[in-house]
């Protein structure tokens, strides 16, 4: 197990580096120059070169890309906001919670209602109610985000004033936004769960307890969903940094001042700083998630971690 987590570490460490590197070479991809956009289209050319200078732009490529780590690295300093002159983490970090918040509240949503109907689906296999819901989930996760996001805002804030149109200052603002995610992401986790479920029905186990005189409900619960659950708990990982990034376009539709937000107003002003921030946590989480999920797959299935270690225990 120890080879196993320490291979898995390292991969994960050089593809963040690898990433870091692509990331940082937007800058030099993206149309615009950060000097002028800090400076303004009227500024001479003397106060651009004074820009230049002072934030390093006219120091050699690598010698910027390794500053720029070795400062998030050491000192947790992703630069300056090239539109509102502020630490870009100190903007970052207080929207952050926001994020996580709607995120994890989603995640939980989901799970909960999307875990009971996919097991229900392997049992009832192409009866009405599978078919339904199927039907149903995958017409919902066809339909844009933000159209669905758009809907529930004119039906339930709108016309019936149920709930607040925008913001973020009870828990009620954080109601269509959480419903658009979990609609968004229901049919994948059922078709996940009916699938895992269907293979652990099969098993000769189920048949045996059937045998020993358990109950539908125990077999289910005790066997079926007990044995479904290793993929489960794996795509809860798989699932959190692809709701973040989900909520980037469902955070500004809502008004609500998360990173998504943040995100697409850096992509309007060119605020190149603020864009590598957070694409780079996003990524990040998502090779963080990505390692936790193959070791809690390798703790839950010892056959695939000692197929990756050759026998390693």
């Amino acid at each position: 197990m120890k080879n196993y987590v320490i291979k898995k570490l390292l991969l994960g460490v050089a593809l963040i580096f690898c990433v870091s590197f692509l990331v940082f070479s937007m800058i030099y991809m993206m149309p615009g120059d950060p000097a002028s956009i800090m400076a303004g289209q009227l500024s001479s050319r003397e106060n651009l070169e004074a820009i230049r200078h002072q934030y390093g732009f006219d120091r050699p490529f690598l010698v910027q890309y390794f500053d720029w780590i070795r400062k998030i690295i050491f000192e947790q300093d992703f630069g300056i906001s090239y539109k509102y002159r502020l630490p870009v983490w100190g903007l970052i970090k207080t929207r952050i919670p926001i994020s996580l918040k709607l995120t994890v509240a989603t995640l939980i949503i989901e799970n909960l209602v999307a875990v009971p109907m996919g097991l229900i689906c392997a049992y009832k296999k192409d009866s009405l109610i599978d078919r339904l819901a199927v039907s149903v989930s995958l017409v919902l996760t066809a339909v844009p985000s933000f159209w669905l996001a758009a809907i529930l805002m004119l039906v339930f804030a709108v016309n019936l004033k149920l709930v607040p149109v925008a913001g973020f200052e009870s828990w009620r603002n954080y109601i269509l936004p959480i419903v658009t995610g979990v609609v968004s992401g229901l049919a994948s986790t059922i078709r996940l769960t009916k699938s895992e479920a269907m293979d652990a029905l099969r098993e000769k186990y189920v048949i045996t307890a059937y045998a020993k005189g358990l109950t539908k409900r125990g077999v289910l619960v005790k066997h079926v969903l007990r044995n479904s659950l290793i993929i489960i708990a794996v795509n809860l990982f798989l699932q959190l940094p692809w709701l973040i990034s989900g909520y980037i376009i469902i955070e500004n539709v809502f008004g609500i001042p998360g990173m998504g937000n943040l995100m697409v107003n850096s992509i309007v002003e060119q605020d190149f700083n603020v864009i590598q921030a957070i694409i780079l946590i996003i990524t990040t989480l998502t090779v963080v998630c990505n390692i936790l999920s193959d070791i809690v797959l390798g703790i839950l299935d010892p056959r695939i971690r000692i197929a990756v270690t050759g026998g390693d225990r």
